[in-house]
């Protein structure tokens, strides 16, 4: 049967649930008590300071309030320390006439109208408390070194517990580490000790937070002796110390001095801190670590302290229950606890704290008082502050455990009602009231609010309302055509309306309307869905060398409705107060950047709605710093070992050292590169030379630059020894043709090896057997040998000597004594044409012997005798051609054709040339000839013309004749067909007939040779035009009626500015004005009122043609040109006469604007010209 009834209680529950929705009840309409603000259930206070507990609450009417004191009426007038606030039941105890631990108890509040009471849950008072230090006296410890040891703390306790911290006598926290750690409870351990642990100031220091008090314990002395120290120091300590561990410290095994045995038990409530700990000794120092036996730690919740001693789990759950294992271990074993956690749990709530409720009469509701704990809570119910078994029988209220179900509640049945939960490790008291009204429909939330809200975002749209019953809520848009349900609309039980992703068509006017039985509200609300704010150009990573400037770009699109407001941090704070600074519209610069400007730098545009942010970084690079403390090791007689510290590399890494030596013996204040070794290094193995006073610095490189060089290190001196090697770059040559110079490239000062540097020269002819001729010269680079043979190869050698010794023995190099000039000319020498402009000259070699030197080459030289066509010989100057090495042919480019050359040939030497060979004559065959020299045109006619020319200057040839190219020119500058005439060698005229009169020709005309034609030259001429139609094309200006027509209308003009005058006089119109006046002509325009001037005048009849005459196309005639001029028929054209009569003009149509309509309109004949151009033109 109770089964029976709890599953009717739960349907109940399911089918009235949606009916339980809090409400906020506007505070103008009767509602009961409900409290806002409590103290905390366990209250400490400062006695130092007055006592309040607070205690407010709302209701209509106003609240009264009442206080209990450990469960009695607490009757505040009769304690004249005690009062409440005004509006309010907070109590105030002042405790300057009393003291604040008569106050500790047990307080609950009440607050009543007359729809209901409500109570605060129990508040325990009590006092702060930090007593102090109890006096005791502390001896010194001694202990053997290697032994564990534990300094106990044992503070006085206090409320709230003090925190524990160890320092010295100088303020100062002592050191924690794996070996030292402080424990849960304030005692410091040791797992092994140190002679370093002895002092005499181990201090133990209590903070009481809420007196803000820190006292301390009194000093711990502490004094670690090895064996041997504590068997001289026994007797000494004997009666006055406690003495540890008379055995040695050997190594051990770990052990654990907290917790003790292999396992223990402990209690977590849920929701709180779970922490466990594990202290082991052993030497040496172990290590803990931790696992969860029955599963895995919680990894987000979970954190190890005190170098992993501690264990601890925050916002503890159920789950956490189980065995945890800490274990310690060293190199000589391991030991093991286990820990039984236990979680239980005060009462708390499942789905939250009872809900008020607020019914119409006939309606009907539920309060639920849900929750949980460990163990099971005890869930009791009460009306107005008094348990509901005690309270007057109400038949629409039914208890089922954890809820009260409402069925057809009326008027006057308004109570609240506390739900307490508990059981042994804490409470829960919660007041919810049932409010019985009857209240049409208001909306809360304000009219005409706008809602902004960014694209693609969620947009929430209030419609806060009140009514009972419940209003039901319904949205509309715009113009309320249907109601918003459905995607993508989300209508919540508070009336809410959700847009999950807003887009600009979202955006306009939406109404909600609340109705109930009692009547409908609606209110209006506007969403504007804006643009997001973008970083469209990111700031960029800036390396940056020091003193110069760093850009940051950051620009960024956003709503133009929307004020934008951009925000620069560096690391995540403000930018330095520095003037280098500067801040734009779109950017960050950073001027004369230092070392300290380095970091993140952070652009923020941020709206009233949103923001985008990006971050770039700046690093600042600089030359290296020098480097320091340059040290020589390893001192050898040919060798050093050189070190160095690096200096700062400014955040550009260093790519290499550079070290460089100064020789003060032999080039002193000169610094040389020796070496280079790679950034990463420090040290570099330098090979030296002997008989130098060596100094070095270093050079650091990063891809700024060079640093300045370091300081140069000590002086280091090798010892002198012979010469290592000979000097370079032997040779041998004469400047005479009987001597021979022997040259070499010097050692220097540090090739030198020693004093007394000289040479061992030694020299021999080497095709003949024959000792070496030797000779010693001082430090120079140069030795003669006179009296040789001319032109013999010698073999030489140089050798280094010195005071210590002399240089290995030189290599052999080769040389020559001095040349002369040669002594004979090259043989069989003759000449082959190739073609007209090319020949080939051909000669027998030389023999060696008689050219007593080094071979250079070949020249020939050759010369224009003259040209073939002509017999006057021509006075050119020779020609060269050169052809180094030993040649045997050469070609002669360039040549003139039918021409008559002579050459010769010479061999030259280093000392000079040879003797001619003898003069050879060829001569070039015939070419094409060039252009002919000039071509005129004569005697033009209408169909004919005459043509003269001159020969080619450049004949090349016997000529054999011309050809003559012509062909017509259309206006387009088309070409027509080609006519081709063949003329003989002695014409320099020819006549053209049966040309087309008025026509443009083009002529080319070119001279050919035996070996073909040249190239033409061209002209081009125009045909005369024909006599009859050039007779059509006269001015109109001297034809004697347009003379006669000029001169009426000047009399005209005349007759009307003497009208004008008349009746400006007399003040009048004229009549020519009145009638201007009844007939209003558009085309005539008549003479101005004020002036007498006349506007402007058209007449279609002025632009006829006049009788004989014939008009332009476009029917304008040009009227300023001089009566002389032929251009006036050309249709603006430009037509001109050369002085032989032929005409050369050019025809283009050109328009006037005022007239251009009514020349389009005339049917009068087109121009002449055009119509003589049209019959001449062909495709």
């Amino acid at each position: 049967m109770m089964e029976r009834r709890r599953m009717d209680a739960a349907l109940l529950v399911l089918l009235l649930g949606h009916l339980a929705a809090a409400l906020e009840v506007p505070l103008d309409l009767p509602q009961p008590p409900t409290i806002t603000h409590q103290s905390p259930k366990d209250y400490i206070i400062d006695p130092r300071e007055n006592i309040i507990i607070h205690c407010d609450a709302k209701g209509k009417p106003h609240p009264s309030f009442s206080w209990t004191r450990n469960g009695t009426h607490f009757d505040v007038d009769e304690d004249a320390n005690v009062s409440l606030r005004p509006h309010s039941g907070t109590l105030v105890v002042d405790i300057s006439r009393a003291k604040a631990d008569q106050y500790e108890s047990v307080y609950q509040c009440t607050a009543r109208n007359k729809h209901g009471t409500a109570v605060s849950h129990n508040i325990v008072v009590r006092q702060s408390r930090s007593p102090l230090w109890s006096k005791e006296k502390i001896n010194p410890i001694v202990v053997q070194e290697g032994v564990s040891l534990v300094l106990p703390c044992r503070p006085p306790a206090g409320l709230p517990p003090p925190i524990i911290f160890w320092m010295d006598n100088y303020f100062q926290r002592l050191p924690q580490s794996n070996r030292v750690s402080q424990s849960l409870n304030g005692d410091l351990y040791f797992s092994n000790v140190l002679q370093e642990d002895s002092r005499n100031d181990y201090i133990c220091y209590a903070r009481f937070p809420y007196t803000q008090t820190i006292q301390q314990k009194q000093p711990i002395s502490v004094k670690v002796l090895s064996l041997d120290a504590i068997n001289d120091t026994m007797a000494a300590f004997y009666n006055e110390t406690d003495l540890f561990s008379d055995d040695p410290a050997d190594e051990r095994k770990p052990t654990f001095l907290v917790p003790s045995g292999p396992s223990s038990t402990k209690t977590v409530l849920r929701g709180q801190v779970l922490e466990m700990e594990c202290i082991a000794e052993g030497l040496p120092t172990p290590d803990v670590s931790w696992t969860k036996v029955s599963g895995e730690l919680p990894a987000k919740r979970t954190s190890f302290l005190h170098y992993q001693r501690t264990l601890r789990i925050v916002n503890v759950s159920e789950s956490d229950a189980g065995d945890y294992r800490c274990t310690a271990r060293n190199k000589l074993g391991t030991v093991h606890h286990n820990i039984h956690i236990m979680v239980k749990a005060a009462p708390y709530w499942i789905s939250g704290a009872p809900r008020n409720l607020v019914l119409a009469p006939g309606e009907n509701g539920v309060l639920t008082c849900r929750a949980s704990g460990t163990p099971k809570p005890f869930i009791s119910w009460a009306m107005n502050g008094i348990p509901i078994e005690n309270s007057p029988k109400d038949l629409s209220r039914k208890v089922e455990d954890d809820t009260i179900i409402f069925t057809d509640v009326q008027t006057g049945s308004s109570a609240v009602y506390q739900c307490n939960v508990s059981n042994a490790y804490g409470y829960l008291l919660s007041n919810a009231f049932v409010n019985v009204l009857s209240e049409p429909p208001r909306v809360l939330t304000p009219a005409n609010k706008v809602y902004q809200i960014i694209k693609n975002h969620k947009a929430l749209i209030d419609c806060s309302s009140f009514g009972s019953p419940i209003p039901k809520i319904t949205w509309f848009k715009d113009s309320r055509s249907s109601t918003l349900d459905g995607d993508p609309y989300i209508l919540h039980d508070n009336g809410t309306l959700e847009i999950h992703t807003a887009q600009a068509h979202n955006s306009g006017k939406y109404t909600c309307v609340a109705r109930n039985l009692l009547g409908k509200e609606e209110n209006h609300v506007y969403l504007e869905v804006k643009e997001p704010t973008r970083i469209l150009k990111q700031p960029e990573y800036k390396v940056v060398q020091r003193g110069r400037s760093a850009v940051f770009q950051c620009k960024v699109k956003h709503d133009p409705s929307l004020v934008p407001t951009m925000t620069w941090l560096k690391d995540d704070g403000e930018l330095p107060d520095d003037e280098r600074f500067i801040v734009d519209s779109d950017s960050l610069t950073i001027t004369e950047v230092t070392e300290i400007d380095a970091g993140v730098y952070t652009c923020i545009m941020n709206t009233t709605l949103d923001h985008d942010s990006a971050s770039a970084e700046l690093t600042v690079v600089e030359r290296p710093d020098s480097p320091t403390d340059l040290e020589l090791t390893d001192q050898k007689k040919r060798s050093v070992q050189l070190t160095w510290t690096p200096g700062d590399e400014h955040n550009s890494a260093i790519q290499k050292f550079v070290i460089q030596y100064e020789d003060s013996l032999h080039h002193r204040g000169h610094w040389h590169n020796l070496t280079e070794v790679p950034g990463t290094r420090t040290t570099a193995h330098l090979k030296l030379s002997p008989y130098a006073h060596y100094t070095f610095r270093v050079l650091a490189l990063n891809a700024v630059g060079f640093s300045r060089p370091s300081f140069h290190s000590k002086t280091y001196k090798t010892e002198a020894a012979a010469p290592d090697e000979n000097p370079t770059g032997v040779e041998g040559f004469g400047t005479e043709h009987d001597n021979l110079v022997i040259s070499w490239k010097p050692l220097t000062g540090l090739q030198s090896n020693g004093p007394g540097l000289h040479y061992r020269v030694m020299w021999r002819q080497k095709t003949v057997s024959s000792e070496w001729n030797a000779a010693t010269v001082a430090n120079t680079s140069k030795f003669v040998v006179s009296g040789l043979p001319t032109f013999v190869p010698f073999e030489l050698k140089v050798q280094a000597v010195n005071d210590h010794g002399t240089a290995p023995e030189p290599a052999i190099a080769h040389g020559y004594s001095g040349e002369d000039l040669p002594v004979a000319a090259p043989d069989n020498v003759q000449a082959m044409v190739v073609n007209s402009s090319l020949a080939e000259v051909y000669w027998d070699p030389v023999p060696s012997k008689l050219i007593r030197g080094h071979l250079k080459g070949y020249k020939v030289y050759y010369w224009l005798e003259r040209s073939l066509h002509k017999h006057n010989p021509h006075h050119v100057e020779k020609q060269i051609l050169t052809f180094s090495g030993n040649h045997s042919h050469g070609k002669l480019p360039g040549l003139q054709p039918f021409s008559l050359y002579s050459f010769n040939v010479r061999i030259f030497n280093g000392k000079g040339e040879g003797p001619y060979s003898p003069t050879q004559q060829f001569e070039t065959p015939e070419g094409v000839p060039g252009a002919p020299t000039s071509l005129s045109v004569t005697n033009t006619d209408l169909d004919s013309l005459t043509l003269e020319w001159r020969p080619p200057h450049v004949r090349n040839g016997r000529i054999t004749g011309y050809t003559l190219k012509y062909q017509p020119v259309n206006n387009s500058n088309e070409l027509g067909p080609v006519e081709e005439l063949a003329l003989s060698a002695n014409e320099t005229t020819v006549t053209l007939s049966n040309l087309r009169h008025s026509t443009r020709y083009k002529f080319y005309l070119n001279a050919k040779t035996v070996r073909g034609a040249g190239p033409a030259i061209s002209q081009e001429t125009v045909t005369i035009m024909d006599e009859a139609v050039a007779s059509r094309q006269v001015d109109i200006a001297t034809q004697g009626w347009f003379i006669g027509l000029m001169c009426a209308i000047a009399l005209l003009i005349l007759i009307l500015l003497i009208i004008c005058f008349i009746q400006r006089n007399k003040g009048g119109k004229y009549p020519v004005k009145e009638k201007e006046d009844a007939h209003t002509d558009p085309e005539f325009q008549p003479m101005k009122d004020d002036d007498c001037t006349f506007g402007e005048y058209s007449d279609n009849e002025d632009h006829k043609p006049l009788k004989g005459s014939r008009t332009p196309s476009n029917g304008t005639v040009k009227r300023d040109d001089s009566d002389d001029s032929l251009v006036d028929y050309g249709e603006g054209g430009d037509g001109q006469f050369n002085e032989d009569g032929s005409f050369i003009g050019q025809y283009s149509g050109k328009s006037v604007s005022r007239d251009t309509a009514e020349g389009h309109e005339s049917s009068e004949a087109p121009s002449p010209i055009n119509a003589m151009n049209s019959l001449n033109s062909f495709v």
